[in-house]
């Protein structure tokens, strides 16, 4: 049977209730049933199998295709659901042994107002063992990275109950392990289509709690994003060397925004913003969408356990090594997938952020801003944020209205950072727009 769509709540009460429910929706039997099939391909490897029916690359995205097409008639037909393809030649770098098409399994819930304006859930399809060049060796990859790739078909189920103004994309990132080539491939495609990217949520291991140290904690998670975006200009980074912003980027407001919405929805997880690429010296597919100058973050466990991360199966010294199902915890990967279904739709359904937004207040009592609506059948108003230079997070704000320009009386422009988001009828926000230029 279909499911019905339901309009997310014209107000902030229906908004909270609705967006609950999509919390307590989230499965953890649906999410080990998927993770246990993406296991049961044997491997994943980028380089392997594309042919057989039951294992290999080829079989897995096959079957995520399948799901996202199930999914897709239950909403009656809500999903595009397509395969991205591209061909990487042998030697492109030292872990492509032999050409590869690397293949992104890609699946569109359109937006009813700005169907161009894009919030998307990444998982990795690809998984790997001990040799990144072993293309032939069970390689399960239950952690790593089938949680985030089940947790993008989870969150496709929860959110195609609902219609939003912006799109959502869920897709499987093929190419992971040999390059990050997935989402190289997928970042030039939006940049060369034009594509108007709100955020990229990376998933990438959100199953694991038990640590490498021994440490276990299934209520905390982390949140990388960079300080400022790679594609700056000269000009803007002289800019910010005066005026400040150094860790007011497009990325680090989407962690923030995650990390506030998080907290306001599911008190009992403990967002933890890491002011880091990634983890040190480590990549992940968000970063090709930041050297396009998108705002992404990646979003994962907090204690890793490197004992079962790219490794064979074996056990040594009374350690058992390998990537196994039998370690991962469903409840835990459930509550992670309901953490990007919530920033999702609440991103979805709020109004395009403000642009042009302009500071002013040099040698003066107080601090004005200034900036362009974008028009939106959802918009309400604008809020003003400020916090203290070394404050991770927003501190103080106030709603001003349907105005484009506010002076904050009293407010000294030298003592505090500050931003402008918009704000929906429902109680949805934008994500916060850190000034871009100086009133003169």
């Amino acid at each position: 049977m279909a499911i019905v769509y339901n309009t997310i709540g014209q107000t902030n009460e229906e908004t909270t209730f609705q967006l609950q429910e999509i919390i307590d929706n989230s499965s953890p039997d649906r999410l080990e049933k998927d993770i246990q099939k993406l296991v049961g391909f044997g491997t994943r490897h980028t380089l392997s199998d594309t042919v057989s029916e039951t294992r290999g690359i080829g079989a897995a995205r096959r079957w995520i295709k399948s799901e996202f097409e199930k999914i897709s008639a239950d909403c009656g037909g809500c999903l595009e659901v397509t395969y991205q393809k591209s061909m990487v030649r042998k030697g492109d770098n030292a872990r492509i042994v032999k050409p590869v098409q690397v293949v992104n399994v890609i699946a569109i819930q359109r937006g009813t107002e700005f169907p161009n304006r894009y919030v998307i859930m990444s998982g990795d399809i690809d998984s790997r063992v001990s040799d990144p060049n072993n293309y032939t060796d069970d390689s399960p990859g239950a952690n790593d990275n089938a949680t985030g790739m089940a947790g993008a078909m989870e969150a496709a189920r929860l959110l195609t109950k609902y219609k939003f103004p912006s799109s959502i994309i869920y897709v499987g990132l093929s190419g992971e392990e040999q390059g990050l080539y997935g989402g190289k491939f997928m970042a030039q495609m939006a940049k060369e289509e034009g594509w108007d990217i709100i955020g990229v949520l990376n998933n990438d291991m959100i199953g694991n709690i038990e640590g490498v140290d021994g440490v276990i904690d299934n209520k905390s998670f982390r949140i990388f994003s960079e300080p400022t975006p790679v594609t700056e200009t000269d000009e803007e980074r002289r800019r910010r060397r005066y005026y400040g912003g150094e860790i007011d980027g497009v990325s680090r407001q989407l962690a923030r925004y995650v990390h506030k919405t998080t907290q306001t929805y599911m008190p009992d997880m403990k967002p933890m913003m890491i002011y880091r690429l990634d983890r040190f010296g480590r990549g992940g597919h968000h970063k090709p969408f930041n050297d396009e100058g998108f705002a992404g973050i990646r979003i994962m466990e907090t204690h890793e356990n490197y004992n079962r991360q790219h490794q064979d199966i074996r056990t040594e010294n009374g350690i058992k090594y390998g990537d196994v199902i039998e370690k991962v915890d469903f409840d835990y990967c459930s509550k992670l997938t309901a953490v990007n279904a919530i920033n999702l739709a609440s991103l979805a359904l709020a109004p395009p952020q403000p642009k042009d937004v302009k500071i002013g207040g040099i040698v003066q009592p107080s601090t004005i801003l200034s900036w362009t609506k974008v028009d939106a059948k959802n918009l309400k108003g604008f809020k003003i944020y400020w916090r203290d230079t070394t404050s991770p997070t927003w501190q103080y704000s106030r709603y001003v209205g349907m105005v484009e320009e506010f002076t904050l009386e009293g407010i000294v422009i030298d003592n505090y950072l500050f931003g402008v988001a918009a704000v929906g009828k429902d109680g949805t926000e934008s994500l916060v727009v850190f000034p871009s230029q100086v009133m003169r």
